[in-house]
């Protein structure tokens, strides 16, 4: 049976650890490579660390935290943030990372889905997706950290990324993210219901049930949070041992096991 994944994510600014509500008011929340190592102890399935001022400031992602945050974490590192180009892939590849995350530069470039999935493989390549309601039950990808509208439907691009190469898709909630709200179930089911690759949930979760309902309600095959670890809220053993009880497979943590 597919275990389902844990993912804590560190939105890094300025080289710390931020969090806030919708994209912006953001809280420091620490160092990267320090809540990396505690996430890793923590029973941690994968890290996302996020590059969140690369895109809006064009430059490219901060590889010397990638390396430090890298080397604190022994379980498999996605970044995102600056990806521009295949050989800036490699160099984030080379910094530490087992996955690049690729989302303004992909909704600019679509065809640099294909070039990045060509050169290190269909699973490096994690495509991000961040979703804001739009109309008529419709979501809109938004680039930038959010701050600019596309005007393209979230559900056609989540296919249209998945033809052209993504091996992974990470679907985050602009509207829920650090609300505390819950995962949009509905944004999750509409992307898993038509796409072959793993889908990663992510934005508004506030409880273990979260999680679960991400996954069982969702489709999601992962399912990643921020505010709730970093504010020390829930522990991932908490939530493992939920998605457990669930009738979920999951890696679980010593410490959740009965």
């Amino acid at each position: 049976m597919l275990r389902r994944r844990v993912i804590p994510c560190l939105d890094v600014a300025e080289g710390r650890v931020v969090k806030g509500t919708r994209f912006v008011d953001l809280v420091d929340e620490g160092d990267p490579p320090d809540l990396a190592e505690h996430y890793a102890s923590g029973g941690a399935d994968e890290l996302v660390f996020l590059d969140i001022g690369a895109a809006p400031e064009g430059r490219a992602t901060l590889l010397d935290i990638v390396e430090r945050t890298a080397r604190r974490a022994f379980i498999p590192l996605t970044v995102g943030g600056g990806v521009r180009s295949v050989a800036e892939m490699r160099d984030v590849l080379r910094a530490g990372a087992d996955k690049v995350a690729l989302n303004t530069a992909a909704v600019a470039d679509p065809a640099l889905i294909g070039r990045c999935a060509g050169r290190f493989g269909r699973p490096a390549v994690v495509v991000a997706i961040d979703a804001r309601a739009g109309a008529e039950g419709a979501w809109e990808v938004g680039v930038k950290g959010g701050r600019e509208a596309t005007g393209i439907d979230v559900i056609e691009w989540a296919q249209q990324a998945v033809d052209l190469g993504a091996g992974e898709l990470l679907v985050t909630s602009i509207d829920r993210d650090g609300t505390g709200s819950g995962f949009d179930i509905e944004l999750l089911r509409a992307i898993t219901s038509r796409v072959i690759v793993p889908v990663i949930a992510s934005g508004g979760a506030a409880d273990p049930d979260d999680f679960v309902a991400a996954v069982r309600d969702g489709g999601a095959d992962a399912v990643l949070a921020a505010s709730i670890f970093h504010r020390r809220i829930h522990a991932i053993a908490d939530v493992k041992a939920a998605m457990a009880a669930a009738g979920l497979a999951v890696r679980m943590v010593p410490e959740a096991v009965a």
